[in-house]
């Protein structure tokens, strides 16, 4: 069966943290997605370090009857955890769960508005815009797909009227958070933002804050943004409905 409401389950996956503030960031956003849609059940589950883990929330909804489900990476770009984690994570569900894998959140034009919303809460202005160079500072991966995305997501959002926009990673790849800080600054931008394309803190969030000493201006991680939350009610939608699938919506 479906839920009451005739909707297959959410189960939004994320990766997990030691860190407290990781789990406590994701359940805050669950929480936002449960109020834009309180009709669809939402469930939440870690690949690592948290819990419940994917596996036992998997078993959890088998064992109340459900029988569709729509697994959601909590993820901005398809490097390896969308790729062979979560995949492989959910092949080990129960046999009687038909489930659909939904598409990772990014890229989508509601994410460079959460962006923009945490540089403005950090204390921009829209009118600030044409003199402010940003960093566009992701978690970094070895996935050469992700790290294009990322470097086309920096491209586009330049295009909005910032002064530049410079892709960076905390890791795995080139360059750094301080590096493209000094390079905006080399530019002649008259301020350097940092911007977290992040989604909730932890030990590479942390690395790029560090990275943004010598910025005037670090945004907070996206988090439970509004506009995240709907970026995962529009690939659940996409994935619980065929025709909006092959649209890619």
């Amino acid at each position: 069966m479906r839920t009451k409401s005739g909707r297959p389950v959410l189960v939004v996956i994320a990766h997990g943290s030691r860190d407290p503030r990781h789990a406590a960031t994701v359940h805050a956003l669950v929480r936002q997605v449960r109020a834009l849609r309180p009709e669809v059940r939402v469930e939440t589950g870690f690949l690592d370090f948290n819990i419940p883990s994917v596996q036992g929330v998997l078993e959890s909804l088998a064992a109340d009857g459900v029988r569709e489900v729509v697994a959601l990476p909590l993820l901005l770009t398809r490097a390896f955890h969308a790729k062979a984690d979560i995949p492989a994570v959910l092949r080990e569900a129960p046999s009687r769960l038909r489930i659909r894998q939904a598409e990772v959140l990014g890229p989508s034009p509601l994410l460079l508005s959460a962006l923009e919303r945490r540089l403005y809460e950090a204390g921009l202005s829209p009118a600030d815009k044409s003199s402010t160079g940003v960093v566009l500072a992701s978690a970094g991966s070895t996935d050469p797909e992700a790290i294009a995305v990322i470097a086309e997501i920096a491209r586009e959002w330049r295009h909005t009227g910032w002064c530049a926009v410079r892709p960076a990673f905390a890791s795995a790849a080139l360059p750094r958070t301080e590096d493209a800080v000094r390079e905006l600054r080399a530019l002649g931008c008259a301020r350097v933002a940092v911007a977290p394309y992040v989604l909730a803190p932890g030990f590479l969030p942390d690395r790029i804050a560090r990275g943004a000493a010598e910025a005037d201006v670090l945004a907070d991680v996206l988090g439970p943004a509004p506009e995240v939350a709907r970026v995962l009610l529009e690939r659940y939608d996409a994935a619980r409905t065929p025709a909006l699938a092959a649209l890619g919506a």
